[in-house]
């Protein structure tokens, strides 16, 4: 008898051993299926999980094919016949280059064991970016879905709940509303995490250029707090970009074959082949309706559109009606003001809200950010007039009613903000003050820094201490920062020290950079201070801009052949100026102004400097100070009245004054 039992020939049994062969095996196959079990089990329980968060979303997926191409966001064109109000009017698509490009593009993305791809459809106002996104599409599989989030939050919703699932084309039309915010780095870096993720997964995103490279590029001052450096990444390197032309140009063949069966492509023949896609979302009515008001209140309503021109160059893209009411004024002429009825607002808004050519309004509605249904008493600019408005408004700076509403009617504190530093790039310090003492009211901490940094400027470093300080202690980098700067100008260097390196402790990369300067001014190595994590580009421009005015420079201080026909070169080098203003970057008109004065065109110096500091350039106005023969120090502390003259002393604004309340400066 052995540890099994039995005797030796119940142990050489044949039988005996299939049967205890058999129940291990039965064992083993349980255990197995136990497991399998199991771990379907887990899987169910975590896709209901899932279910359940993603049935709590706002914005959800749906087939594909469910989404209308109005519904993605796609402009109504122009009917070329009278059509029902709401009949949404789709031309004919005429393809171009892009097109296939983008296509194959789609395809790749969507194969059965591709990795997730983002792609961004980049090109200016009405020029097709959405539709040729939308014609794509049809290169998706029929078993895909789509999610097309509502807002920045929403997007956030959704890959913070997992419902970006392989087989699913994520929509951000119109994209930069969903980076360019609060929680716009947040948004980047869950969407790259999800990137790393399984496939097939197609993000289609729609960007003007100037937007992209918004995105993609530092801020102008070092001094500024980044936080947005996984935007930039998302941006820059994640995505697939392709380019829109601004015109049909070698393609309006094709499109008047098209014509001749589609009335909206005809209509828009008639008036520009080559910019078709604003033709047929009635940008030149638009701006015919803009430029040639008629009508008892057609120029009120004008004044309207001019003020919301203004405020979308500024950054302010919602606009309270109330805003535009107060505004209005200074665009306005004495006698045009005087010659206004009680009821010029209602008549000048309902002007500004006329349907032009059956296809959209000057002012629209805009869209709750989410849900259905507009915003109440908050308007927004049509496309091609926010286009409109960049081309032939870029060397104005707003008048006195512009800034003063918006310290009255705006009440967001990064709206004040950055309607405050555009006055302050524009050497309007007085209404800047006001504008960052409204925000900071608001709660805008990076409007107490820009603030404190404006009085250290002017000389009241106690005023720019008291300012800071509570930012700062609340632990806003920015203003730990500048108060760790303030106490090193003042002497105070251990103090100065302790703060920065609390600052630099987060690792902000201006707090690392601020931390290692204030160590070497001590005496200390920076060696054991990290460097920061970004590196920034030395030079905003480059290719034919910065080559032409590198040409400039080297003419000025003689180092070329002045012999040569530089007439011919130079008016290109002012029209590149001026594109490169109406981009965001107005230096170059400094340097054209730099020539000219070394031209002796004393008048024609002072007109750029001029252009230049009402374009966005403060670094012009010590020039303007001197092409005038007047103190750089003085226009530096005070800047500059409506009239663009040396502002007179004047108070300044102060939040924390029980006094604060915004009103008319001229009241103060």
């Amino acid at each position: 008898m052995d540890s099994l039992g039995g005797t030796v020939e119940e142990l050489l049994d044949e039988a005996r051993w299939r049967a205890l062969w058999e129940a291990e095996h039965l064992s083993r196959a349980q255990a197995v299926r136990g497991g399998v079990e199991g771990r379907l089990a887990r899987k169910a329980l975590e896709d209901e999980e899932r279910r359940v968060r993603q049935a709590a979303l706002a914005d959800r997926p749906r087939p594909v094919r469910w989404w209308s191409q109005q519904r993605l966001g796609v402009h109504p064109a122009v009917p070329g016949r009278k059509v029902a109000g709401t009949e949404f009017v789709l031309p004919m698509f005429v393809p171009r280059p892009h097109d296939a490009d983008l296509r194959e593009i789609v395809s790749e993305a969507c194969a059965e064991d591709a990795s997730p791809r983002f792609v961004v459809v980049c090109g200016a106002s009405c020029t097709g970016k959405t539709r040729s996104a939308c014609e794509a599409l049809a290169a998706v599989p029929e078993d895909f879905d789509l999610l097309f989030p509502a807002d920045s939050e929403g997007l956030l919703a959704v890959l913070d709940a997992d419902a970006l699932s392989p087989g699913t084309v994520l929509w951000l039309n119109e994209a930069f509303d969903y980076f360019d915010t609060t929680t716009g780095d947040a948004v980047a870096t869950s969407l790259l995490r999800r990137l790393d993720g399984d496939g097939p997964l197609l993000v289609i995103a729609t960007l003007w250029p100037e937007q992209m490279d918004a995105l993609t590029t530092r801020k102008r001052s070092p001094e500024q707090d980044n936080p947005h450096h996984n935007v930039r990444e998302l941006f820059s390197r994640q995505a697939r970009r392709v380019d829109l032309p601004r015109s049909f140009g070698g393609n309006v063949d094709a499109v008047r074959h098209a014509a001749v069966h589609d009335a909206s492509l005809a209509a828009a023949l008639e008036t520009d082949g080559e910019n078709l896609t604003q033709v047929l979302a009635a940008g030149p009515d638009l701006v015919r309706h803009y430029e040639q008001p008629t009508g008892e209140h057609g120029i009120y309503g004008s004044a309207l559109m001019t003020v919301a021109m203004d405020a979308h160059r500024m950054g302010l893209a919602l606009l309270p009606v109330p805003f535009l009411e107060a505004a209005a004024s200074g665009y306005l002429t004495d006698q045009q003001r005087s010659q206004a009825g009680r009821d010029w607002f209602a008549g000048a808004l309902a002007y500004a809200r006329t349907l032009i050519k059956d296809t959209t309004r000057p002012l629209q509605e805009a869209p709750r950010p989410s849900g259905m249904g507009a915003m109440p008493g908050v308007l927004r600019l049509a496309d091609y007039l926010q286009y409109h408005g960049r081309r032939t408004r870029w060397g104005r700076c707003p008048p006195p009613s512009f800034w003063e509403a918006a310290s009255i009617h705006l009440s967001d504190g990064g709206d004040l903000s950055r309607l405050a530093d555009a006055a302050r790039a524009r050497g309007r310090f007085r209404h800047a003050s006001l504008l960052y003492a409204a925000a900071a009211r608001a709660g805008s901490a990076e409007a107490r820094v820009a603030l404190a940094r404006s009085r250290e400027e002017a000389g009241d470093r106690t005023a720019a201490v008291r300012l800071v300080l509570p930012a700062a202690e609340r632990g806003h980098v920015g203003a730990m920062i500048m108060l760790a700067l303030l106490h090193n100008r003042a002497g105070n260097r251990t103090a100065a020290l302790e703060i920065a390196r609390a600052a630099a402790q987060t690792e902000a990369p201006y707090a690392m950079l601020a931390y290692g300067f204030l160590r070497q001014v001590v005496g200390l190595s920076s060696d054991d201070v990290p460097p920061p994590p970004l590196s920034y580009p030395e030079a905003r421009h480059e290719g034919e801009l910065s080559k032409l005015f590198g040409k400039v420079m080297r003419f000025v201080r003689g180092d070329d052949d002045r012999t040569a026909d530089w007439t011919a070169w130079f008016s290109d080098a002012e029209n590149l100026a001026y594109e490169s203003a109406i981009a965001g970057a107005p230096y170059a008109l400094a340097r054209i102004a730099l020539f000219r004065k070394w031209e002796g065109d004393v008048q024609g110096a002072a007109r750029m400097y001029e252009l230049a500091v009402d374009s966005g350039h403060l670094g012009a106005l010590k020039g303007l100070a001197r092409i005038r023969n007047e103190s750089p120090d003085a226009y530096m502390h005070r800047g500059l009245e409506p009239d663009g003259s040396l502002a007179n002393p004047w108070a300044w604004w102060d939040p924390d004054s029980p006094c604060a309340d915004p009103a008319p400066l001229q009241a103060r």
